[in-house]
This record gives structure tokens, C-alpha cells and sequence, in this order.
């Protein structure tokens, strides 16, 4: 018989002692709670990974991180605070992973993110790729006489080529690339940014990052030999948005204009680099450089448009305003001629079209569309088009379209909408009418759309999709490419992917059917890339490369 009262309880058991509530013993296994939180941690990542309910792998990556933390922190909460494991070992599970986190951080650093947001580490004390290059002799001694005021039928002149569709005409690509596979002419070294090349006559112009120098460089585009480069001190870096200039030179008559990452409006010479004119479009707003990133995060986009005798680039302001949407300088001297709209600016760049009977200029801004006069700027309509330059930023471009239609897409869950822009009233007031909207299709974050026979070919979060533009119906999704870019070339299609390589897609609603591919590039490319005839010019942040395809003419 024991000698323990029977009304005295275990100091263990699950009820009220002295006026305290016992605790459980420590226990090995986890307790329920536990177990219920990573459950419960483990299906919301599975419904999120399978689902991608929030349309946007970026922000499912960032959910699943969450959730994973919550997850582990749940198991180590209960391993150290409440397990009945050695004291020691469960201190050592709490210092152990600081340790580590420290360690890590201490030789590590983010060097870039990918389109959906995962990183990629390198070592604190590795210089950027950018920096170990040297700057280019501005206008080296010899050889190369660089004219860009004569023109020819392939010419590649400005963003997205001759009419800022991301389409060539007049070039019909040989299919066959296991038989007649494209042919390297040459592979270099360049600096950073996402600058795409435009080319006129035989060189192709870009933008690069060398250490402190933001440059315009001239290239020979059958050789990569460099014929100019012309320099500002300035250096954009963002850790999302990377090193560099974000925006493509435009060629006109001779001229080489651009627009940097931090504001700087550049007219040269196209024969030899030399600046005529200059302007900078913070410096003009107002807005100082270290305080640009609070309303344009990831750096000034817009390549610049030349309409007649009009440059034409976003404004914007600073992050409170007040803003101007569009900037218009006389192309030949810089003078300032008008500034139109009170948006602040996306990433976009504006195009030209005739809609509803006006010849205007497009304008995809922070929140809003607009349509603008081309001689005044004025505001001829608005649309509101969500988004915020410092979160879910507009990126892609206006599409006209026959019918006095218009089409609009973006990434972060937003998807595509097509418009109708009609009269509203006497003279020439606009407004625009929605055909159809839908925000399953054409999710483009980086990225740009191809239109072909009455279809649309776009990375939607980094699938390849088709699309009906009568009445924004899907046809087939496939092909994981990342956040590329796209050419449309007569009945096909080239795929710069993210991760470098190139392929040739049939530009059909019938099915997904990949016909060639190469390797292309090594690492992350959200550049754009350049067709002049059957030369395929492709950068990123690190090298360049030319290559020659083989055309139907040369293949027979």
C-alpha cells in the first residue's frame, strides 16, 4: 500500500496545485501544437506550389519562404524551450543556426535575384564583373569608319526594332538548325545593365556599366569590334534591379540618343561618339539621385522615342510629386519643347500610334495609361492601369492594333485587356472603351508580346503562351522559358530565354512546337535581343555574342 495520500496529484498531472496549473513532463517527440503548425505550414506550401494562386511565382516563392520559416522556427521553439533533451544539445540548437546565419552573412552578399526572386550569393570581397573591365578608348585609332545616317532594309533602329513591336519583316529564318545550325561570328566580354543593342548600317549601339562609367558604345557588328564608346560618371544598383542602364539607344538620321539609368539625356554624333547635346531629367525635376529609388525603384527605362523632329522620354518627378508623364526636346538641340501629363513614370517606354483617327504618343505611367498630342503633349484620354514603380511595376509595352485597338499587359496577377479607343464628343476628345479583360493570360513581368495573325505570343510568369486577341481566350501555355524576351520573325518566333539560350518557336495557335535552339548566353538575361538581317546580336549583364543565322534564301 502506498504511503502517498490519495487526494495528493503527480506534480505532473494536467490540473490546478497551490493555485499553479502543472506543466507536462518534456517529451522527446514534439507536442501536438507542433505538429499542427508544420501541417498546417506544409499544406499551404503544397496548395501554393501547385496552385500558384497569386498568379506570380515571385510572390509564391516569397510565401513558401515564409511559411517554411514558420515551419522550422515552430520545431526549434519547441527543441530548446520545452524538449527533453540535454540542456546543452538545445542550447547548441539555438546557437548552432545563429552561428551559421552569421557566418553566412558575414561572406556572403546577394549579387542578383532571378525574375521570380531567388537569389544568387557571391563572396563579399568579389569585385562586380563591371569593374574588373576597363573602360574602352572613347574613339579608338584606325580602322573603322562608323556611319549610321545611311540606312538599310534590316536596319534594327531603336527598342524592340523598327516599329517598337518586338517584330522583323522582310527576314525569312531556315527552321532546320540541326542541319544548318547558326553560325558564332564572335563572344566578348560587356558591361553590365539591360540595355538592349539597335543597329543601323552594319554597328549596333548599346549601353554598359564599367565601374563608375555609363557608357554608349558602337560595335562592329560582324567583327564585336569596338568602334566608339562615349561615358558619364554614373552608377545605378539596386539589389533587385541590378548594375547598370536599363534603357535601348535610339538611331535617327546620324544621331545616337539615350537615356541612362539615373536620368541623363545624351544626343551624339553616330560617326564618332561626340556628345551635341545633353540634359538630365532628375536634375531638371528636381529629384536628387539617392532619392530617385523612393518613387522609380529599379532605375530610369524609357528608351527614348524620336517622333518628327520631337525626343520624346518619361519624366516623372520626385516620390510626392508633382510629376510630368512625358518630356519632349527639339532632337537636333536639346531645347526643351513640351511636357505633357501629371503621372509618375513605369518602366515602359512611349510609342507611337494612330488611334481613333489621332496620331499620339502612348504612354504607359505608374497608375495610368494616356494617350498624348504629339505637337503639345497634351492629354487626349487616361486609363487606369494599376500598379506602383516601387512594388508591382508596369514594365511591358502598349500594343496598337488595327480597329483602333489597343493592348495592354502586365505580370504581378494583373494579366492583359484589350481597348477600343473611340470619339467621345466633337473635335478630338478620346476615350477609351474595354473590349475585354482577363487576368489569367499574358501575365508579361519583364517582358514583351508578339502579335501574328490575329494571335498573341507572350512569357506569361515566364511560360510562353498563345492567346486569341478577339477575345483574350488562351490557346496553349508550354515551354518554361523564365523572364526573356521575345522576336517575332514572319511565322516564328525567337525565345531569348533568362537563362541565355535561344529558341525557335512555330509562331502558331495550333500547338507549341519548338524547331531550334542554341546555347546562347551564361547566366541571367533580361535583355533584349537585336535581329539585323540574319545577324542575331544577344547580351547581358556580363558578355556579348553575334551570331548568323541561316535564312531560306541561303538554306536552298
Amino acid at each position: 500500500m502506498s504511503d502517498t495520500p490519495a487526494n495528493i496529484e503527480s506534480p505532473y498531472a494536467s490540473s490546478r496545485v497551490e493555485g499553479k496549473v502543472a506543466q507536462r513532463p518534456p517529451s522527446l517527440v514534439p507536442r501536438r501544437w507542433v505538429w499542427v503548425m508544420v501541417a498546417i505550414c506544409v499544406v499551404v506550401v503544397v496548395f501554393i506550389r501547385v496552385s500558384n494562386p497569386t498568379g506570380d511565382h515571385a510572390v509564391d516563392n516569397i510565401l513558401t519562404l515564409i511559411f517554411a520559416f514558420v515551419a522550422i522556427s515552430s520545431l526549434l521553439w519547441w527543441f530548446v524551450r520545452t524538449s527533453a533533451y540535454p540542456r546543452s544539445l538545445r542550447w547548441a540548437g539555438l546557437i548552432v543556426p545563429l552561428a551559421i546565419a552569421l557566418v553566412c552573412f558575414g561572406l556572403l552578399r546577394i549579387d542578383h535575384v532571378n525574375g521570380e526572386l531567388v537569389p544568387v550569393f557571391r563572396f563579399r570581397w568579389a569585385p562586380q564583373p563591371d569593374a574588373l573591365l576597363a573602360l574602352p578608348v572613347e574613339t579608338p585609332t584606325g580602322e573603322l569608319t562608323v556611319d549610321l545616317l545611311t540606312t538599310t532594309d534590316v536596319d534594327y533602329p531603336q527598342f524592340l526594332g523598327p516599329g517598337r513591336d518586338a517584330k522583323v519583316n522582310g527576314v525569312e529564318l531556315a527552321q532546320d538548325w540541326d542541319r544548318r545550325p547558326p553560325r558564332l561570328l564572335w563572344r566578348q566580354p560587356i558591361g553590365a545593365g539591360w540595355s538592349a543593342f539597335s543597329a543601323v548600317n552594319g554597328f549596333a549601339v548599346t549601353m554598359e556599366q564599367r565601374g563608375g562609367d555609363e557608357l554608349v558604345t558602337c560595335y562592329e557588328i560582324k567583327t564585336g569590334q569596338l568602334a566608339w564608346s562615349r561615358g558619364v560618371k554614373s552608377r545605378h544598383t539596386t539589389t533587385l534591379g541590378g548594375v547598370g542602364p536599363r534603357s535601348t539607344p535610339t538611331i535617327d538620321v546620324g544621331k545616337v540618343y539615350t537615356l541612362g539609368a539615373s536620368g541623363t539625356v545624351l544626343c551624339l554624333d553616330g560617326a564618332s561618339g561626340q556628345i551635341v547635346w545633353r540634359d538630365n531629367i532628375l536634375r531638371r525635376y528636381g529629384v536628387e539621385p539617392p532619392q530617385d529609388g523612393k518613387g522609380v525603384s529599379w532605375g530610369r527605362s524609357g528608351s527614348p522615342l524620336i517622333v518628327d523632329d520631337l525626343l520624346v522620354v518619361p519624366a516623372g518627378g520626385t516620390a510626392v510629386g508633382p510629376h510630368v508623364s512625358l518630356v519632349a526636346f527639339n532632337k537636333h538641340t536639346g531645347e526643351l519643347v513640351w511636357e505633357g501629363g501629371h503621372r509618375q513614370v513605369s518602366f515602359s517606354s512611349p510609342i507611337l500610334a494612330t488611334l481613333g483617327g489621332v496620331r499620339q504618343i502612348i504612354s504607359v505611367n505608374q497608375d495610368y495609361v494616356s494617350g498624348h498630342r504629339v505637337d503639345s503633349g497634351e492629354v487626349l484620354w487616361e486609363e487606369e492601369w494599376a500598379g506602383k514603380s516601387t512594388a508591382d511595376a508596369s514594365v511591358s509595352q502598349p500594343v496598337a492594333l488595327p480597329g483602333d485597338r489597343l493592348l495592354l499587359s502586365k505580370g504581378y496577377g494583373v494579366g492583359a485587356a484589350m481597348f477600343e479607343v473611340a470619339a467621345s464628343g466633337p473635335g478630338s476628345l478620346l476615350r477609351l472603351l474595354e473590349v475585354w479583360r482577363n487576368p489569367r493570360v499574358l501575365k508579361t513581368k519583364f517582358t514583351n508580346v508578339v502579335i501574328h495573325n490575329g494571335y498573341v505570343f507572350g512569357l506569361s510568369d515566364g511560360i510562353l503562351e498563345c492567346v486569341r486577341l478577339q477575345d483574350g481566350q488562351r490557346q496553349w501555355k508550354r515551354g518554361r522559358y523564365g523572364h526573356g524576351q521575345l522576336i517575332g520573325v514572319g511565322d516564328f518566333i525567337l525565345v531569348q530565354t533568362e537563362a541565355g539560350s535561344v529558341v525557335m518557336i512555330e509562331a502558331t495557335p495550333s500547338r507549341f512546337q519548338e524547331v531550334g535552339s542554341l546555347p546562347g548566353l551564361s547566366g541571367k538575361t533580361w535583355n533584349n535581343p537585336c535581329l539585323y538581317g540574319t545577324y542575331l546580336l544577344i547580351r547581358n549583364a556580363e558578355e556579348a555574342c553575334c551570331f548568323e543565322l541561316a535564312s531560306v534564301l541561303s538554306s536552298s
